[in-house]
């Protein structure tokens, strides 16, 4: 479904960068493919990332179809092998012709690390790339250079079960003092208030990334700046706030039990079925929440409040996973033309369709979940994923490893932030 209003452009330049959320279904490393077939003749070898599938396989589908004699070998890997056994084989010279790439910088597989490692084709000579607005070019290009596509900008907030919310009678909040109320109630019908799926290393980041953007860069939106510059740092800022909350959520029970040991597959399946009522999200996999319940509609988004201010309830918003072309495949024409492909209006906007992102370029509907919201993103009160701007692919693994922590009572927030600004400073 789609809504009657188009976002403009003008809308989202102010998301500077890209994201670099790991988002992937999990599971095991699980062949997808047009046919199936060897990798001879015309087949392209593409790898991706679960939450991919419906807009790249819809485009790989369209460009097949479109052209005589070309079929597509499609694979998925849950992110964790994405960076590991993916980063080693573009490393060994048997990489897939088209892969997985994470705009931004603060990854091992993400577009700085991989161009500045000569492992990814320039795709600059390409048309769509002079549509990237200017405000997303540093998720898209390094030293000038285009790298990745991607179809567009996603959402980070609250998934929910609409019959959940009813069940307790309770509305989306706005505020964070709300949160906790409506999280009270929920708790006291018997409905988990939020599904944790923190065993899924890269869901431990999504709800620091909601909170963050109010507790730290709705008071200093040059945050980024500062922390290259070295005049700020993760400890000593409202990442401790943002900390803080999420241990308060948990303290009050409004996880579900034992988060360190739920997947991201078994929260997405409690919000499903309405035993959970939310889950901090990205959009991107509204799909895969609408596929595991009988009643898609039921699923909605809301942004996630982290103050009390409702006017600093800023949002985190940026380009979603992207592809892109080894440098040393040996399919590289045909890889490049499939990309080129991806860029042309019509075949963006159905993969951003598919993932629930607004597109990249271009006025176009967004699916209606989004609706809350598109008036954060008019009034600019949207930033990058975090670790976009980070400087190195250590700051985000860390994060992860110091989040299971806390959750497992096993550090404190000074502690966990202290170790975070310890990667930080080993710089690029």
């Amino acid at each position: 479904m789609a809504l009657d209003r188009s976002v403009s452009r003008r809308r989202l330049l102010q998301l500077a960068g890209g994201a670099t959320v790991a988002t992937a279904l999990g599971g095991a490393l699980t062949a997808c493919g047009g046919s199936g077939g060897t990798s001879s003749g015309g087949t392209l070898k593409v790898i991706g990332v679960g939450d991919q599938e419906p807009g790249l396989r819809k485009v790989l589908d369209s460009y097949k179809t479109a052209h005589s004699g070309f079929d597509f070998n499609l694979s998925f890997a849950p992110a964790d092998q994405v960076q590991t056994a993916l980063r080693t084989q573009l490393g060994g010279g048997n990489a897939p012709d088209v892969h997985v790439v994470y705009p931004g910088s603060g990854s091992a597989m993400s577009m700085v690390q991989l161009s500045k490692a000569g492992l990814l084709a320039d795709l600059s000579s390409q048309s769509w790339t002079q549509k990237v607005p200017a405000g997303f070019k540093g998720a898209f290009q390094n030293d000038g250079k285009t790298y990745i596509f991607s179809p567009g900008s996603s959402m980070l907030g609250a998934i929910y079960n609409k019959k959940a919310f009813a069940t307790a009678g309770v509305e989306p909040p706005t505020t964070w003092s709300e949160l906790l109320a409506v999280c009270d109630k929920l708790k006291k019908k018997g409905i988990v208030p939020i599904a944790l799926g923190a065993q899924t290393p890269w869901i431990t980041q999504l709800i620091p990334y909601a909170l963050v953007p109010g507790t730290v860069y709705a008071k200093t939106p040059d945050f980024d700046d500062k922390m290259s510059a070295g005049q700020a740092s993760f400890a000593d800022s409202g990442w401790v706030d943002a900390m803080n909350k999420y241990l308060e959520l948990q303290k009050k029970g409004y996880f579900n039990d034992n988060p360190n040991g739920t997947t991201y597959e078994q929260a997405t399946a409690m919000v499903a079925t309405g035993k959970a009522a939310m889950a901090v999200q990205v959009s991107a996999v509204l799909s895969a929440f609408r596929a595991a319940t009988k009643t898609p509609d039921d699923l909605s988004m809301f942004p996630f409040p982290s103050t009390d201010v409702a006017a600093d309830n800023w949002i985190p918003a940026g380009v979603v996973v992207g592809i892109a072309v080894s440098a040393k495949s040996k399919k590289a024409d045909q890889a490049k033309s499939f990309l080129e492909y991806c860029g042309q209006q019509e075949n963006l906007n159905a993969w951003a369709e598919a993932v629930s992102c607004v597109p990249l370029y271009g006025d176009a509907k967004v699916d209606p979940a989004l609706t809350s919201f598109l008036p954060l993103l008019k009034a600019n009160k949207a930033v990058p994923f975090m670790d976009q701007r980070w400087p190195n692919a250590e700051v985000q693994p860390t994060h992860f490893a110091v989040v299971q922590q806390l959750l497992g009572g096993k550090t404190t927030v000074q502690d966990a932030l202290k170790k975070m600004d310890d990667a930080y400073k080993k710089g690029a």
